[in-house]
């Protein structure tokens, strides 16, 4: 039988979680639609922003999704054999034109890799990469530990 344990994590042990990984699920929704996404991110603790390289085709439904500012909830997990960690991002994702990119933006858009998950069956040539940030509105981090 196990016991579990529920505690809401400090903004600093948030921040590590964020900064040891790379990829999260991005959730939107138009109307009664979902939409989930594994996509990658690069995290900057100071503003507890994200910023998120988001590859899309004109018809796809990613792209649909992709209105102006859109609410947003980004989610990134972790665990291991006795503890279960996870942080949620809320808030509306703004798209960074690349006519507005700074070196700052140039910066913190490198350490968003591409997942190895992200393969595509069009042609790059069709694929359009555009540049989001998030600052949450809301930033939680749970974690679960289990006696076993």
């Amino acid at each position: 039988m196990t016991v579990e344990q529920q505690t809401v994590m400090t903004g600093a042990e948030t921040d590590a979680l964020l900064g040891r990984h790379e990829t999260g699920v991005l959730s939107l929704a138009r109307g009664d639609e979902p939409y989930a996404v594994p996509i990658s991110y690069g995290y900057d603790a100071g503003p507890r922003q994200f910023c998120m390289r988001l590859v899309s085709t004109p018809e796809s439904r990613k792209r649909r999704f992709l209105t102006d500012s859109p609410r947003v909830r980004f989610v990134v997990y972790e665990e291991d054999e006795t503890t279960y960690r996870s942080v949620i991002a809320d808030g509306r994702l703004e798209h960074l034109p690349k006519s507005e990119l700074t070196a700052d933006h140039v910066e913190r858009y490198g350490s968003a890799k591409r997942p190895l998950f992200e393969m595509w069956g069009e042609p790059k040539a069709d694929l359009t990469i555009d540049l989001y940030e998030l600052e949450p509105d809301e930033l939680s981090g749970r974690r679960i530990d289990v006696e076993q």
